[in-house]
Protein backbone atom coordinates (compact mmCIF):
# COMPACT_ATOMS: atom_id res chain seq x y z
CA UNK A 1 0.00 0.00 0.00
CA UNK A 2 2.63 2.47 0.78
CA UNK A 3 4.27 1.93 -2.11
CA UNK A 4 1.13 2.21 -4.41
CA UNK A 5 0.52 5.43 -2.25
CA UNK A 6 4.04 7.02 -3.08
CA UNK A 7 3.22 5.79 -7.08
CA UNK A 8 0.35 8.08 -6.73
CA UNK A 9 1.91 11.05 -5.33
CA UNK A 10 5.18 10.86 -8.05
CA UNK A 11 2.26 10.73 -11.03
CA UNK A 12 0.77 13.67 -9.33
CA UNK A 13 3.81 15.36 -8.81
CA UNK A 14 4.89 14.65 -12.63
CA UNK A 15 1.67 16.05 -13.90
CA UNK A 16 1.55 19.16 -12.12
CA UNK A 17 5.33 19.53 -13.30
CA UNK A 18 3.50 18.79 -16.96
CA UNK A 19 1.10 21.87 -16.16
CA UNK A 20 3.35 24.17 -14.45
CA UNK A 21 5.69 23.75 -17.90
CA UNK A 22 2.77 23.86 -20.16
CA UNK A 23 1.57 27.02 -18.53
CA UNK A 24 4.67 28.86 -18.84
CA UNK A 25 5.34 27.92 -22.74
CA UNK A 26 1.90 29.21 -23.20
CA UNK A 27 2.24 32.51 -20.79
CA UNK A 28 5.59 33.35 -22.36
CA UNK A 29 4.60 32.65 -26.00
CA UNK A 30 1.37 35.23 -25.44
CA UNK A 31 3.49 37.78 -24.00
CA UNK A 32 5.33 37.88 -26.60
CA UNK A 33 2.80 37.40 -29.84
CA UNK A 34 0.21 40.03 -28.20
CA UNK A 35 2.63 42.51 -27.30
CA UNK A 36 1.25 45.89 -28.34
CA UNK A 37 1.32 47.53 -30.23
CA UNK A 38 2.27 45.40 -33.14
CA UNK A 39 4.70 45.56 -35.73
CA UNK A 40 4.30 46.16 -38.82
CA UNK A 41 5.03 42.96 -41.09
CA UNK A 42 7.63 44.76 -42.97
CA UNK A 43 8.86 43.16 -46.34
CA UNK A 44 7.80 39.64 -47.20
CA UNK A 45 10.24 36.66 -48.28
CA UNK A 46 11.41 37.34 -51.55
CA UNK A 47 10.00 33.44 -52.48
CA UNK A 48 6.67 34.56 -50.86
CA UNK A 49 3.87 34.94 -53.99
CA UNK A 50 1.10 37.72 -53.43
CA UNK A 51 -0.87 35.63 -51.80
CA UNK A 52 1.52 34.68 -49.42
CA UNK A 53 2.78 37.84 -48.68
CA UNK A 54 -1.04 39.46 -48.27
CA UNK A 55 -2.94 40.07 -45.60
CA UNK A 56 -6.17 40.25 -46.87
CA UNK A 57 -8.98 37.20 -45.31
CA UNK A 58 -9.63 36.68 -49.00
CA UNK A 59 -5.94 35.55 -49.73
CA UNK A 60 -5.94 33.00 -46.76
CA UNK A 61 -9.50 32.11 -47.87
CA UNK A 62 -7.90 30.90 -51.03
CA UNK A 63 -6.27 28.05 -49.34
CA UNK A 64 -8.16 27.92 -45.73
CA UNK A 65 -11.84 28.26 -47.72
CA UNK A 66 -14.21 26.53 -44.39
CA UNK A 67 -12.51 28.91 -41.81
CA UNK A 68 -12.83 31.92 -44.32
CA UNK A 69 -16.78 31.38 -44.30
CA UNK A 70 -16.80 31.03 -40.39
CA UNK A 71 -14.78 34.21 -39.85
CA UNK A 72 -16.67 35.97 -42.31
CA UNK A 73 -20.09 35.26 -40.04
CA UNK A 74 -18.91 36.26 -36.95
CA UNK A 75 -18.47 39.24 -34.82
CA UNK A 76 -14.48 39.06 -35.40
CA UNK A 77 -15.14 40.32 -38.87
CA UNK A 78 -18.02 42.69 -37.77
CA UNK A 79 -15.54 45.05 -35.04
CA UNK A 80 -14.89 48.12 -37.52
CA UNK A 81 -18.89 47.89 -37.74
CA UNK A 82 -20.30 51.02 -38.26
CA UNK A 83 -21.17 51.82 -34.50
CA UNK A 84 -17.43 51.59 -34.11
CA UNK A 85 -15.75 53.23 -36.91
CA UNK A 86 -18.08 56.07 -36.00
CA UNK A 87 -17.29 56.99 -33.01
CA UNK A 88 -14.00 56.84 -34.36
CA UNK A 89 -14.40 59.63 -37.03
CA UNK A 90 -14.91 62.39 -33.97
CA UNK A 91 -12.23 60.30 -31.80
CA UNK A 92 -9.25 60.39 -34.33
CA UNK A 93 -9.35 64.28 -34.13
CA UNK A 94 -10.23 65.11 -30.67
CA UNK A 95 -8.85 62.28 -28.47
CA UNK A 96 -6.51 59.90 -30.69
CA UNK A 97 -4.50 58.19 -28.00
CA UNK A 98 -8.11 56.73 -27.01
CA UNK A 99 -9.25 55.66 -30.62
CA UNK A 100 -5.52 53.99 -31.24
CA UNK A 101 -6.26 52.41 -27.61
CA UNK A 102 -9.51 51.07 -29.71
CA UNK A 103 -8.07 49.72 -32.62
CA UNK A 104 -6.00 47.34 -30.38
CA UNK A 105 -8.54 44.66 -30.03
CA UNK A 106 -10.94 46.08 -32.88
CA UNK A 107 -8.20 46.01 -35.70
CA UNK A 108 -5.01 45.78 -33.85
CA UNK A 109 -2.66 44.82 -36.82
CA UNK A 110 -0.27 47.85 -37.49
CA UNK A 111 -1.55 48.36 -40.74
CA UNK A 112 -4.36 49.04 -39.85
CA UNK A 113 -3.20 52.23 -37.55
CA UNK A 114 -3.79 55.64 -39.50
CA UNK A 115 -0.44 56.46 -37.76
CA UNK A 116 1.76 54.09 -39.10
CA UNK A 117 3.82 54.09 -42.24
CA UNK A 118 2.33 50.69 -42.93
CA UNK A 119 -1.33 51.66 -42.73
CA UNK A 120 -3.92 50.30 -45.32
CA UNK A 121 -7.05 51.36 -45.10
CA UNK A 122 -9.00 48.98 -46.77
CA UNK A 123 -7.37 46.57 -44.29
CA UNK A 124 -8.79 48.45 -41.24
CA UNK A 125 -12.61 48.04 -42.01
CA UNK A 126 -11.79 44.22 -42.27
CA UNK A 127 -11.91 44.15 -38.01
CA UNK A 128 -9.99 41.06 -36.48
CA UNK A 129 -8.83 39.65 -39.85
CA UNK A 130 -6.90 36.13 -39.68
CA UNK A 131 -3.91 37.95 -39.45
CA UNK A 132 -4.74 39.77 -36.19
CA UNK A 133 -3.80 35.91 -34.55
CA UNK A 134 -2.03 34.19 -36.96
CA UNK A 135 1.03 36.34 -38.27
CA UNK A 136 3.72 37.86 -37.37
CA UNK A 137 6.62 39.29 -39.34
CA UNK A 138 4.90 37.14 -41.92
CA UNK A 139 5.38 33.81 -40.30
CA UNK A 140 2.08 31.95 -39.59
CA UNK A 141 1.35 30.79 -36.28
CA UNK A 142 -1.42 28.16 -35.52
CA UNK A 143 -2.69 25.21 -33.08
CA UNK A 144 -1.11 21.93 -32.35
CA UNK A 145 -2.43 19.37 -35.22
CA UNK A 146 -5.22 17.71 -34.49
CA UNK A 147 -2.87 14.64 -33.10
CA UNK A 148 -1.06 17.11 -30.48
CA UNK A 149 1.88 17.53 -32.98
CA UNK A 150 3.67 20.31 -33.55
CA UNK A 151 6.06 19.30 -36.53
CA UNK A 152 5.21 20.35 -40.09
CA UNK A 153 4.94 17.32 -42.33
CA UNK A 154 7.33 18.51 -45.11
CA UNK A 155 10.58 20.54 -44.66
CA UNK A 156 8.99 24.50 -43.92
CA UNK A 157 10.50 26.11 -47.25
CA UNK A 158 8.72 23.62 -48.91
CA UNK A 159 5.33 24.92 -47.92
CA UNK A 160 3.69 27.48 -48.58
CA UNK A 161 4.37 30.77 -46.33
CA UNK A 162 7.18 28.90 -44.80
CA UNK A 163 4.73 26.39 -43.50
CA UNK A 164 3.81 27.54 -39.19
CA UNK A 165 4.69 27.58 -36.01
CA UNK A 166 2.70 25.65 -33.75
CA UNK A 167 1.56 25.82 -30.59
CA UNK A 168 -0.78 25.03 -27.68
CA UNK A 169 -1.10 28.38 -26.42
CA UNK A 170 -3.96 28.91 -29.66
CA UNK A 171 -5.87 25.89 -27.81
CA UNK A 172 -5.69 27.85 -24.28
CA UNK A 173 -7.91 31.06 -22.76
CA UNK A 174 -4.79 33.04 -22.08
CA UNK A 175 -4.79 33.79 -25.85
CA UNK A 176 -7.75 35.65 -25.94
CA UNK A 177 -6.86 37.41 -22.64
CA UNK A 178 -5.45 40.64 -23.92
CA UNK A 179 -8.70 41.82 -25.21
CA UNK A 180 -11.16 40.05 -23.21
CA UNK A 181 -9.71 40.83 -19.46
CA UNK A 182 -8.68 44.45 -18.73
CA UNK A 183 -5.34 44.63 -16.76
CA UNK A 184 -5.80 45.09 -12.90
CA UNK A 185 -5.22 48.94 -13.33
CA UNK A 186 -7.52 49.06 -15.92
CA UNK A 187 -10.94 50.95 -16.18
CA UNK A 188 -13.56 49.72 -13.52
CA UNK A 189 -16.84 50.78 -11.60
CA UNK A 190 -17.44 49.50 -8.33
CA UNK A 191 -14.71 48.01 -7.78
CA UNK A 192 -14.84 45.64 -10.62
CA UNK A 193 -13.00 45.71 -14.03
CA UNK A 194 -15.43 46.98 -17.04
CA UNK A 195 -14.09 44.25 -18.94
CA UNK A 196 -13.26 41.25 -16.96
CA UNK A 197 -14.04 37.91 -18.83
CA UNK A 198 -10.74 35.83 -18.24
CA UNK A 199 -11.02 36.01 -14.72
CA UNK A 200 -14.82 35.20 -14.38
CA UNK A 201 -13.36 32.22 -16.18
CA UNK A 202 -10.52 31.43 -14.05
CA UNK A 203 -12.31 31.90 -10.88
CA UNK A 204 -15.29 29.48 -12.29
CA UNK A 205 -15.28 25.13 -12.34
CA UNK A 206 -14.58 25.57 -16.15
CA UNK A 207 -11.09 26.94 -15.27
CA UNK A 208 -10.82 24.16 -12.68
CA UNK A 209 -12.15 21.12 -15.19
CA UNK A 210 -9.89 22.75 -18.45
CA UNK A 211 -12.58 23.95 -20.30
CA UNK A 212 -11.14 26.55 -22.13
CA UNK A 213 -12.60 29.83 -23.94
CA UNK A 214 -12.31 27.86 -27.18
CA UNK A 215 -14.24 24.49 -26.40
CA UNK A 216 -17.33 26.52 -26.15
CA UNK A 217 -16.84 29.94 -28.57
CA UNK A 218 -14.67 27.56 -31.42
CA UNK A 219 -15.89 24.16 -31.33
CA UNK A 220 -13.90 21.49 -33.59
CA UNK A 221 -11.77 24.51 -34.28
CA UNK A 222 -14.26 26.41 -35.82
CA UNK A 223 -13.80 30.08 -36.17
CA UNK A 224 -16.92 31.37 -35.18
CA UNK A 225 -17.26 33.14 -31.97
CA UNK A 226 -20.77 32.83 -31.04
CA UNK A 227 -22.31 34.47 -28.17
CA UNK A 228 -24.31 36.66 -26.82
CA UNK A 229 -25.68 37.44 -29.85
CA UNK A 230 -26.60 33.86 -30.96
CA UNK A 231 -30.00 32.40 -30.29
CA UNK A 232 -28.74 29.01 -29.92
CA UNK A 233 -25.25 29.78 -28.48
CA UNK A 234 -27.29 31.62 -25.20
CA UNK A 235 -29.69 28.48 -24.84
CA UNK A 236 -26.93 26.38 -24.71
CA UNK A 237 -25.68 27.82 -21.48
CA UNK A 238 -28.89 28.18 -19.40
CA UNK A 239 -31.34 25.92 -18.11
CA UNK A 240 -34.97 27.69 -18.24
CA UNK A 241 -37.87 26.44 -16.58
CA UNK A 242 -41.22 27.67 -16.02
CA UNK A 243 -44.78 26.77 -14.25
CA UNK A 244 -48.06 28.01 -13.32
CA UNK A 245 -49.27 27.25 -9.43
CA UNK A 246 -53.03 28.85 -9.93
CA UNK A 247 -54.90 26.40 -12.25
CA UNK A 248 -58.58 27.54 -10.91
CA UNK A 249 -58.28 30.91 -11.06
CA UNK A 250 -61.34 33.09 -10.94
CA UNK A 251 -61.83 36.92 -11.77
CA UNK A 252 -60.34 38.74 -8.87
CA UNK A 253 -57.81 36.25 -7.93
CA UNK A 254 -54.13 36.10 -8.03
CA UNK A 255 -52.36 34.14 -10.80
CA UNK A 256 -49.65 32.45 -9.80
CA UNK A 257 -46.44 31.82 -11.96
CA UNK A 258 -42.13 30.88 -11.14
CA UNK A 259 -39.59 31.51 -14.03
CA UNK A 260 -36.22 30.43 -13.24
CA UNK A 261 -32.83 30.96 -15.27
CA UNK A 262 -29.91 29.52 -14.10
CA UNK A 263 -26.13 29.63 -15.83
CA UNK A 264 -25.73 26.22 -15.68
CA UNK A 265 -23.30 26.42 -19.14
CA UNK A 266 -22.17 29.81 -19.42
CA UNK A 267 -17.65 29.19 -18.37
CA UNK A 268 -18.23 33.39 -16.63
CA UNK A 269 -20.63 35.90 -15.80
CA UNK A 270 -24.09 36.16 -17.59
CA UNK A 271 -23.78 38.31 -19.79
CA UNK A 272 -20.76 39.02 -19.07
CA UNK A 273 -20.16 42.81 -20.75
CA UNK A 274 -22.04 46.12 -20.23
CA UNK A 275 -23.70 46.48 -23.70
CA UNK A 276 -26.71 43.10 -23.10
CA UNK A 277 -29.66 42.95 -21.29
CA UNK A 278 -31.21 39.62 -20.28
CA UNK A 279 -35.28 40.38 -19.27
CA UNK A 280 -37.23 37.71 -17.44
CA UNK A 281 -40.88 38.26 -18.26
CA UNK A 282 -44.16 37.56 -17.34
CA UNK A 283 -47.33 39.12 -18.85
CA UNK A 284 -51.49 37.86 -18.89
CA UNK A 285 -52.52 36.52 -22.39
CA UNK A 286 -56.39 36.78 -23.67
CA UNK A 287 -57.52 34.13 -26.28
CA UNK A 288 -56.11 36.36 -29.05
CA UNK A 289 -52.63 36.68 -27.90
CA UNK A 290 -52.94 40.21 -26.75
CA UNK A 291 -51.55 41.38 -23.98
CA UNK A 292 -53.16 42.55 -20.71
CA UNK A 293 -52.41 46.29 -19.62
CA UNK A 294 -51.11 46.37 -16.44
CA UNK A 295 -50.11 42.58 -16.59
CA UNK A 296 -46.03 42.71 -17.13
CA UNK A 297 -43.69 42.11 -14.81
CA UNK A 298 -39.82 41.87 -15.10
CA UNK A 299 -36.92 40.85 -13.63
CA UNK A 300 -33.78 41.99 -15.57
CA UNK A 301 -30.15 40.22 -15.52
CA UNK A 302 -27.81 42.92 -16.73
CA UNK A 303 -24.71 45.08 -15.66
CA UNK A 304 -26.83 48.72 -15.91
CA UNK A 305 -23.84 51.29 -16.14
CA UNK A 306 -24.48 55.19 -16.88
CA UNK A 307 -23.77 55.72 -20.44
CA UNK A 308 -20.89 58.17 -19.52
CA UNK A 309 -19.42 54.98 -17.51
CA UNK A 310 -19.59 57.25 -14.54
CA UNK A 311 -21.13 54.90 -12.55
CA UNK A 312 -22.65 51.41 -11.66
CA UNK A 313 -26.41 51.11 -11.93
CA UNK A 314 -26.84 47.80 -10.43
CA UNK A 315 -25.19 44.64 -11.27
CA UNK A 316 -27.56 41.27 -10.83
CA UNK A 317 -25.73 39.09 -13.75
CA UNK A 318 -25.57 35.36 -12.79
CA UNK A 319 -22.12 33.60 -11.64
CA UNK A 320 -21.13 30.00 -12.92
CA UNK A 321 -24.03 28.37 -11.08
CA UNK A 322 -26.05 30.94 -10.27
CA UNK A 323 -30.08 31.61 -10.89
CA UNK A 324 -32.61 33.84 -10.89
CA UNK A 325 -35.97 33.51 -10.47
CA UNK A 326 -39.29 36.05 -11.29
CA UNK A 327 -41.90 35.56 -8.84
CA UNK A 328 -44.95 36.33 -11.51
CA UNK A 329 -47.84 37.33 -9.00
CA UNK A 330 -50.80 39.50 -10.71
CA UNK A 331 -54.63 39.68 -9.98
CA UNK A 332 -56.72 37.69 -13.00
CA UNK A 333 -59.30 40.83 -14.15
CA UNK A 334 -61.10 38.74 -16.38
CA UNK A 335 -61.77 34.78 -16.98
CA UNK A 336 -60.21 32.90 -19.69
CA UNK A 337 -56.65 33.52 -19.46
CA UNK A 338 -53.28 32.59 -19.87
CA UNK A 339 -49.60 33.40 -18.31
CA UNK A 340 -47.31 33.85 -20.82
CA UNK A 341 -43.68 33.74 -19.46
CA UNK A 342 -40.51 34.61 -21.93
CA UNK A 343 -36.58 34.92 -21.38
CA UNK A 344 -35.86 38.12 -23.89
CA UNK A 345 -31.75 38.94 -24.89
CA UNK A 346 -30.69 42.21 -25.85
CA UNK A 347 -27.47 42.27 -26.67
CA UNK A 348 -26.99 45.45 -27.69
CA UNK A 349 -29.21 47.22 -24.91
CA UNK A 350 -26.47 49.70 -23.87
CA UNK A 351 -25.77 50.63 -27.30
CA UNK A 352 -28.70 51.48 -28.37
CA UNK A 353 -29.48 53.83 -25.87
CA UNK A 354 -25.66 55.25 -26.12
CA UNK A 355 -26.06 55.58 -30.17
CA UNK A 356 -29.74 57.61 -29.35
CA UNK A 357 -27.02 59.84 -26.87
CA UNK A 358 -24.94 60.47 -29.43
CA UNK A 359 -27.17 60.88 -32.32
CA UNK A 360 -28.73 63.30 -29.70
CA UNK A 361 -26.10 65.46 -28.87
CA UNK A 362 -24.62 65.46 -32.59
CA UNK A 363 -22.56 62.64 -34.14
CA UNK A 364 -20.47 64.87 -36.27
CA UNK A 365 -19.01 63.15 -39.48
CA UNK A 366 -19.91 59.99 -38.16
CA UNK A 367 -23.36 60.53 -37.62
CA UNK A 368 -24.47 58.07 -41.14
CA UNK A 369 -22.67 55.32 -39.47
CA UNK A 370 -24.27 55.65 -36.02
CA UNK A 371 -27.73 55.70 -36.90
CA UNK A 372 -26.73 52.72 -39.11
CA UNK A 373 -25.44 51.25 -35.72
CA UNK A 374 -28.81 52.38 -34.15
CA UNK A 375 -30.92 50.73 -36.66
CA UNK A 376 -28.95 47.50 -36.38
CA UNK A 377 -28.77 47.59 -32.38
CA UNK A 378 -32.57 47.78 -32.57
CA UNK A 379 -32.71 44.80 -34.43
CA UNK A 380 -30.34 42.16 -32.27
CA UNK A 381 -33.17 41.78 -29.71
CA UNK A 382 -34.53 38.08 -29.87
CA UNK A 383 -36.56 35.57 -27.34
CA UNK A 384 -34.81 32.36 -25.85
CA UNK A 385 -37.66 30.97 -24.62
CA UNK A 386 -41.53 31.50 -24.54
CA UNK A 387 -43.97 29.53 -22.75
CA UNK A 388 -47.90 29.66 -22.38
CA UNK A 389 -49.27 27.96 -19.21
CA UNK A 390 -53.15 28.19 -18.36
CA UNK A 391 -54.03 31.19 -15.47
CA UNK A 392 -57.74 30.42 -15.34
Amino acid sequence: MRRASSLCVLLLALVATVTRADTSTVESFVGRHWRGPLAAQGPAPARYTPVEASLRPEDCGSCHPAQLADWSTSVHAQSMGPGVAGQLVEMMKSAPADALGCLGCHAPLAEQRPVDPAFDPALQTRGIVCAACHVRVHERFGPPRRDGSLASAAPRETLPHNGVTRTPAFLASAFCRGCHQFTSDGFALNGKLLENTYAEWKASRFAREGVQCQDCHMPDRRHLWRGIHDADMVRSGLTITARAASPRVRPGQTVSATLVVENTRVGHAFPTYVTPRVVLRGELIDGAGHVVPGTVRERVIAREVALDLSREIRDTRLAPGARARLDYRVRAPVAGLRVRLSVVVEPDAFYTAFFEAVLGNGAGAGEAQIREAHAASRKSVFTVYVQELPAT
